[in-house]
């Protein structure tokens, strides 16, 4: 490099830099030729300088910096001074480098894609070109924040006592959850790794193995149907504690939480977090991460309408089925054709329909009013606190149809109508979630959580007898509508591990088979322990304000688990299938 070392970064420079020698590297994000004098716009990791080539250097050296070209690589020694015409788009926007020595590192061909932020450039090339696209100040950023809010959860945890541990990433297949990512041994013929889920079944040994407290940043796979924000391989911030039961976790997380959005947002969150049952949560919200910066929430109008002619409604006042609706703070606005949407995009969630009720200047305005006595809808009216100028929207079904219906159109409809802002951060723990859910596919009770997850200790008692009323030591931390992190207390009883196998229906031959290592380890001496994992990718998104995870890690797969810029998953040779004893079918 010529002798050239870089003694300063290019966005760090400001006026206090005047009349410094300075030696800059990084690429050419601009060049300007004006015939007598060259602009460039030098970019580094740090930010944007503008460097000068006019008559003062030799011709030689002219002649060479007309040769540059956006993405080339050079380093350039030169003395900082004011600038004549001010930009104050950017930090360094007051002074330029006028250039003494030139050295051009790597030339570059013209790029596939823009390297600047707002290029609209379609995702799939961004994908195919990443190390292009992280060259962009926008996903330099978004890793730098990622890489500071790490640090924060390592010095944090630290100072509470934890210690960071590694976890194996080559397992054993466990049931239950998403489906795992097997890897097959070449040393053991036909059998098989599994990459981990999370790493529970470790951290609940390391707390058997006296660890008291346990930390690491984590990768994890699934292999399950990508949606929109999943990706296969996603990190978790895992962390487990003994001796401690529910409060002892959420205090210390709240700790967590306070110094993130302290040293990340400048926000002193209110402490303590707001906590919600599970079943609050789903009456008022119609979800179990709800978003508090608006309101909307659903109210149940079940016993108004009981005895209704309308029998869309009154045939739901049945166990397990409700009437309820939301109120839309001037959704009299809304056209028809607003309103099918509406009902179009409740059906997803397998409702039936949506019935509407405007109250306008002139009255109760609803396609469904000659259904009804006057007295009925008067009751709904003030049941749901409308006013003139509101639109309530109501679904009648199953519950848990009305409240995936209801639930997600409260979102949709805050979203599309800006109700709130993305500086605003509404926390709030969520609690005493289900111990069980049905599996209707399978038809049988699931872990909701984990088949470690302990029973409410008042709740134990109905296990065998009613399953389904069993709540768990469980709980989430949700920001703005997103789940952020959740865990439980775990069972540290063998006895009562072999009744929660027993009500997910495993054998004792199956239970062993499984998890044997841990109900061995059960047996010598296992602390109260309890712990909690972040979605790590999801909570950058939120502190970011990005909506797509791909954009908040460096090397991410597609919405199909591919890698556009490696190509894999890929093929691979006979002999390599040979040495790991398959064949492909």
């Amino acid at each position: 490099m010529k002798n050239f070392k870089r003694n300063e970064m290019c966005g760090n420079l400001r006026e206090k830099d005047i009349d410094r020698e300075v030696i800059l590297m990084g690429w050419i994000q601009r060049a300007r030729n004006l015939g007598s004098i060259i602009f460039v716009d030098l970019r580094d990791t740090t930010g944007f300088s503008q460097i000068v080539f006019d008559d003062t250097v030799s011709e030689s050296m002219f002649k060479e910096a007309e040769k540059l070209r956006s993405e080339y690589v050079i380093a350039v020694k030169g003395k900082v001074r004011a600038r004549s015409s001010v930009n104050e788009e950017i930090p360094t926007g007051k002074v330029e480098v006028l250039a003494g020595e030139l050295s051009i590192l790597n030339e570059a061909e013209t790029p596939p894609i823009y390297i600047k932020d707002g290029d609209n450039v379609d995702e799939a090339m961004r994908l195919k070109y990443r190390y292009l696209d992280l060259r962009k100040p926008s996903m330099q950023n978004t890793l730098k924040l990622r890489a500071k809010v790490a640090s924060v959860f390592r010095r944090t945890l630290e100072e509470e006592r934890f210690i960071e541990i590694e976890t194996p990433f080559l397992g054993k297949p466990t049931p239950e959850g998403a489906r795992d990512y097997l890897v097959p041994s070449r040393l053991s013929e036909g059998k098989f790794y599994a990459l981990p889920q999370s790493p529970q079944l470790f951290k609940q040994l390391l707390m058997v193995s006296g660890m008291d407290r346990y930390f690491q940043i984590v990768k994890c796979f699934r292999d399950e149907d990508l949606r929109a924000n999943r990706q296969p391989e996603f990190t978790q911030v895992d962390l487990e504690m003994s001796f401690v039961d529910v409060d002892d976790v959420i205090e210390l997380n709240e700790k967590v939480l306070k110094a993130i959005f302290k040293e990340i947002k400048g926000i002193d969150i209110e402490m303590p977090i707001q906590r919600m049952t599970y079943k609050e949560s789903m009456d008022r919200f119609g979800v179990d991460k709800p978003d508090l910066r608006f309101g909307m929430e659903l109210v149940n109008i079940t016993e108004i309408v009981k005895d209704a002619e309308f029998k869309v409604f009154s045939s739901q006042a049945v166990e397990g089925s409700s009437v309820r609706a939301i109120c839309v703070e001037g959704g009299e606005s809304f056209s028809r054709k607003d309103i099918d949407k509406l009902e179009a995009f409740v059906k997803t969630y397998g409702a039936k329909g949506l019935a509407w009720i405007k109250i306008t200047e002139e009255g109760v305005n609803s396609p469904i009013a000659k259904f009804l006595k006057e007295e009925e809808i008067s009751a709904i009216v003030d049941k749901t606190s409308a006013k003139k100028g509101d639109l309530i929207l109501i679904v009648a079904d199953k519950d848990n149809v009305v409240f995936d219906s209801l639930g997600n159109l409260r979102n949709k409809i805050a979203k599309d109508n800006n109700l709130y802002s993305n500086d605003d951060y509404k926390l709030v723990w969520i609690l005493e979630f289900p111990l069980f859910e049905y599996d209707e596919e399978e038809e049988r009770l699931v872990a909701k959580h984990h088949p470690f997850t302990h029973p409410m200790d008042e709740d134990i008692e109905l296990l065998e007898s009613q399953p389904e009323k069993v709540r768990a030591k469980a709980y989430d931390i949700v920001i703005n509508g997103e789940e952020m992190g959740g865990g439980s207390i775990r069972i540290s009883n063998s006895k009562l591990q072999e009744r929660m196998f027993k009500a997910l229906g495993f054998t004792q031959e199956e239970a062993m088979d499984k998890f044997g290592f841990l109900i061995e380890a059960f047996k010598y001496g296992t602390p109260p322990h309890g712990g909690l994992a972040y979605g790590f990718d999801r909570m950058i998104m939120t502190l970011a304000g990005i909506e797509n995870i791909r954009d908040v890690i460096a090397f991410p797969k597609t919405q199909s688990a591919t890698c556009l810029m490696t190509s894999a998953p890929t093929e691979v040779t006979e002999a390599q299938l040979e040495e790991i004893h398959m064949k492909i079918r």
